[in-house]
């Protein structure tokens, strides 16, 4: 990776707020990189380039697409609005995710989660310029690997602490699978990294969105901020790249707009 070149005062003035709206401290590793980066590296679109970028009628967005993205657009600008508050943060950026990706509502997990992997599966072969592989395997090489050694994101630590069987291996896995991220790094596959980190993710998400953690509470700092970093980067670069690529079949979105029927 290329030392970066060193921001002007300008640039550092300007970044400030990554100091002031951290609730790690100013050691935290995700800032630390944000801030050690030159503004040119800003590559990721925010909300308002890419909301005028959706609206561009030459795009030729299909109904569902159009429908999709605009509710992912109006979650990810609320997030975007949110520094203080990073459960909340992480919250609303998932909600964009979730908007940008789901397709039928199904209660069965497991096919949620195949949905989940063909999604990124498909936004890695579909980016071009490489974004994705940048953030996973160089720009944020080392939050990831923070983020998949954490062992409370890791869905078989809390399988084994409340009782379920087949689960009692939980520290030879967890092990197996932080020397299989390694190795995948070295090696670039940039889709079975994204695929575990947001294995992790979902556990995180999971947590919040089921009342499972307390709303600021110290014992999941770490995990809440490394999540809130990890998708207020990649959600705007998915969200561009699915723009990018119109004809490509995203789907049919959940809850469709349905104007004059009532139950």
């Amino acid at each position: 990776m290329r030392a970066p070149a060193p921001l002007s005062r300008r640039s550092k003035k300007g970044l400030g707020f990554l100091r002031g709206a951290c609730l790690i401290g100013d050691t935290c590793w995700w800032c630390e990189q944000l801030l050690l980066m030159p503004m040119q590296s800003f590559s990721t679109p925010a909300h308002d380039a890419l909301r005028t970028k959706a609206e561009d009628p030459s795009r030729r967005l299909s109904d569902p697409l159009g429908l999709r993205l605009h509710r992912a657009l109006s979650w990810l600008g609320r997030a975007e609005r949110e520094s203080a508050d990073e459960d909340l943060r992480f919250i609303l950026l998932w909600i964009s995710f979730n908007a940008a990706y789901a397709r039928e509502v199904d209660a069965d997990s497991a096919s949620e989660w195949k949905r989940l992997k063909r999604y990124l599966e498909t936004l890695v072969k579909l980016d071009v310029d490489e974004r994705i592989r940048d953030a996973v395997l160089d720009r944020f090489r080392d939050g990831v690997q923070q983020l998949v050694a954490n062992r409370y994101v890791y869905g078989a630590f809390w399988k084994h602490f409340n009782g379920v069987e087949g689960f009692e291996n939980w520290k030879s896995r967890f092990a197996s699978e932080k020397r299989r991220v390694l190795f995948r790094l070295e090696e670039g596959e940039t889709s079975r990294v994204l695929f575990t980190v947001f294995d992790r993710l979902y556990v995180l998400r999971n947590q919040l969105m089921h009342g499972a953690a307390t709303w600021q509470g110290r014992v999941n700092r770490e995990q809440v901020h490394d999540g809130a970093a990890v998708l207020g980067y990649l959600v705007p670069v998915f969200i561009d790249i699915m723009l990018e690529n119109p004809q490509h079949d995203w789907g049919e979105p959940s809850y469709p707009v349905v104007e004059g029927v009532y139950g």
